[in-house]
């Protein structure tokens, strides 16, 4: 890590941050004289920080504050390491951290380690899971008081309608995506493939699938990040709140993984297009976590705006073969490549929570050993299926009592969670559809 600041004389300050329940990046800025201090030592702040609510605030009767006295943590590097903040115009380092308790046990309420909880349960079994990320995010124009999609920098347009897998799209905002790219290479997230998609000003990146479920995360985390604050030195906004555009689809993150063996082999696969007896257990475990786990995948107001019928978001339980408008899909192609794709997240997610909740779902299922119902046919919003919770308040409820849940995250992260979106619930229940919009568009 200090090698990398010899390697970078120019920069003058370096950020340290973590990640709260919401995915809000948390922490400080420090002069670089002092970054040898936190490489060495870390940092400290309350534990109630990382489970604040959507405005920033404390959670009214959290036992992390009162309670406790708001005691500190104390947050160190993870193993990412230090990284350029390429939206910034000073040369700035930011250093990811984590939260531990003065005794060095990992704080479980910090998202990070519930992901590395469960991590380390595929660990022990021999398991290895392979994940990538797909992310959905808009291009606004929030200057005025209706949201419009920017006009090209080439042309000085606007867009008028959704234009899939429109090269005239990508090409109108290239100066952006050219950035991006070199942003993405200088912190070492590897995107792969852009395509613009249905939404007004709606593009999709790919990021490459890894061996490392921590890292597939943080890069998702991250992206996020660099995204929204690259987006504004062009003038714009980027969002990746689940609707901004109630007339337009809204924006997914796409979770895709396979598992791997100590031997390296994808257990998914027998040789078949139909993928083998392990799959369709962790399918299973998917399927049967999807009620209690739907606040993970739509923690906001804003996201059950996207979860409607024939809105490109999945709203039936159920499981399918190469099939768009289910929740989970089995894409067809080489049987040694096969996955199950997880379609039900939002792009408002915490990555950190929506990657272990889907690994924690498939891991029970592959435990217990159970057999989903036949794979589905055809249109899923047609077809008579139980149904993902349609509803905030109902899906809070679902989370809290869940005992698929139970098995994948600390208890006291589920009562923080619970109680976060409670709060949330209750103030956002008071404000205009605008109001709202305000606060997701830049947040989430």
């Amino acid at each position: 890590m200090k090698n990398w600041l010899r390697k970078n004389p120019s920069v003058h300050s370096i950020r340290v941050a973590a990640a709260d329940l919401n995915g809000q990046p948390r922490g400080k800025r420090v002069p670089v004289r002092f970054a040898d201090k936190v490489i060495e030592d870390g940092t400290r702040f309350p534990f109630s920080v990382l489970n604040l609510d959507i405005w920033g605030e404390d959670i009214e009767d959290s036992p992390l504050v009162m309670d406790s006295g708001d005691r500190d943590g104390v947050l160190l590097p993870t193993e990412r390491g230090f990284m350029p903040m390429p939206w910034l115009d000073t040369p700035t380092g930011f250093l990811p951290i984590w939260m531990f308790h003065e005794d060095g046990r990992p704080f479980m309420g910090d998202p990070r380690h519930a992901l590395s909880e469960v991590v380390k349960r595929y660990t022990a079994k021999g398991l290895t899971p392979v994940v990538a990320v797909e992310l959905e995010f808009f291009l606004i124009d929030d200057s005025g008081r209706k949201l419009q999609v920017p006009p090209s920098p080439r042309s000085g347009k606007r867009r008028k309608a959704g234009e899939i897998l429109s090269m005239r799209a990508l090409d109108q905002f290239d100066t952006f995506f050219t950035e991006l790219y070199d942003a993405c290479e200088a912190m070492d997230i590897p995107a792969d493939t852009a395509i613009s998609e249905a939404g007004l000003g709606q593009f999709e990146i790919n990021l490459m699938h890894q061996d490392d479920a921590l890292r597939a995360a943080d890069d998702a985390w991250l992206f996020k990040m660099l995204v929204k604050g690259l987006a504004r030195r062009h003038g714009f906004a980027a969002s990746f709140m689940a609707k901004p555009y109630a007339d337009y689809a809204g924006s997914g993150l796409h979770m895709h993984f396979s598992v791997l063996d100590k031997d390296g082999n994808n257990v998914f696969d027998n040789g078949t297009d139909e993928g083998s007896e392990t799959l369709r257990h962790a399918v299973q475990g998917c399927l049967k976590a999807m009620p209690g786990s739907a606040l993970l995948f739509a923690p906001h107001s804003n996201s059950y705006d996207r979860m409607v019928p024939g809105a490109h978001a999945p709203t039936g339980i159920a499981w399918a073969y190469e099939n768009r408008t289910a929740a989970i899909r089995i894409p067809s192609g080489n049987p040694a490549a096969r996955r199950i794709e997880h379609r039900v997240a939002g792009g408002d997610v915490n990555p950190y929570l929506t990657v272990a909740a889907v690994l924690g779902a498939a891991l029970n299922g592959i435990e217990d050993g159970e057999a989903p119902q036949p794979p589905i046919t055809g249109n899923a919003y047609t077809a008579d299926l139980p149904q993902i919770p349609s509803d905030w308040a109902a899906a809070i409820d679902a989370f809290e009592t869940c005992d698929q849940v139970k098995r994948i995250f600390a208890l006291d992260l589920i009562q923080n969670y619970v109680l976060t979106k409670r709060q949330e619930l209750k103030f956002m229940d008071e404000l205009s559809a605008e109001e709202r919009t305000e606060i997701y568009l830049d947040t989430v």
